[in-house]
């Protein structure tokens, strides 16, 4: 696995200078439009509990590897409670009839925040523990940059607002234990499992795929927070 999990921190150093983090890293932008994106990401981040609860996990199980995706499940099953908490105090949280905001949830503005969400849950079907693995280390690396980059934003506006994020703040970073779960030994384990010359070709293509989702995900981000000025968001369904 040492090979695919070097890749993919390649790929990591790609997409860290993607636009939507050169956007998020623009101090002349407000900071709060530098997060206006968010409405847009929500499909994904309210669904990212089930893919860990119905897809990664398995249980009862005995395989090894199965177990520690089982404990890392559990670890990323609940941030989106961070998330709802977050629109409220960057002030996102505006009121929508219901009809509206399923309009919106289905709108073709938000089309890639589902599709994202189909992708993650296709690539973890009956996969094996190695493929879930596989799937997990992008998620976590993904989320890494795109974490990293909007805690910087919430320093800039709790200065301003006097408000603490969770979900888009170092609070979410450091409880991101990511695939070690913590545990000591576990690293070393993974970095050390033997792949056949096939599976590590299929690896690296899952690696491929699920980081050209996240990529196309954050276009989409990208253009909704260009769209919409964040007094505007009311209206956006």
């Amino acid at each position: 696995m040492k090979e695919v999990l070097d890749f993919i921190q390649y790929k990591k150093q790609e997409f860290a200078q993607l636009p939507l983090f050169n956007f998020m890293r623009d101090q002349s932008i407000d900071p709060k439009q530098r997060l206006a994106w968010a409405p847009c990401a929500a499909y994904f981040i309210m669904n990212f509990g089930e893919l860990n609860k119905y897809f990664l996990r398995v249980e009862p199980t005995e395989d090894p590897l199965q177990l520690i995706i089982n404990k890392h499940t559990y670890e990323d099953d609940h941030h989106w409670l961070w998330f709802l908490e977050d629109l409220k105090r960057l002030e996102l949280d505006q009121s929508l009839k219901f009809s509206e905001a399923l309009r919106f949830l289905w709108s073709e503005e938000t089309e890639k925040s589902r599709w994202l969400t189909y992708q993650l849950y296709r690539h973890t079907l009956q996969a094996t523990p190695i493929q879930k693995l596989i799937v997990i280390e992008v998620v976590e690396t993904t989320g890494n940059v795109m974490f990293s980059t909007a805690a910087d934003i919430q320093q800039e506006l709790k200065s301003i607002t006097h408000k603490e994020c969770l979900y888009f703040a170092d609070f979410h970073l450091a409880v991101e234990t990511g695939h070690t779960t913590g545990l000591p030994g576990i690293e070393e384990f993974i970095r050390n499992i033997k792949l056949t010359e096939e599976a590590r070709i299929e690896a690296y293509e899952l690696v491929d795929k699920v980081f050209a989702a996240f990529t196309e995900f954050t276009h989409s981000l990208l253009t909704y927070a260009e769209k919409y000025q964040v007094q505007q968001l009311s209206n956006v369904a």
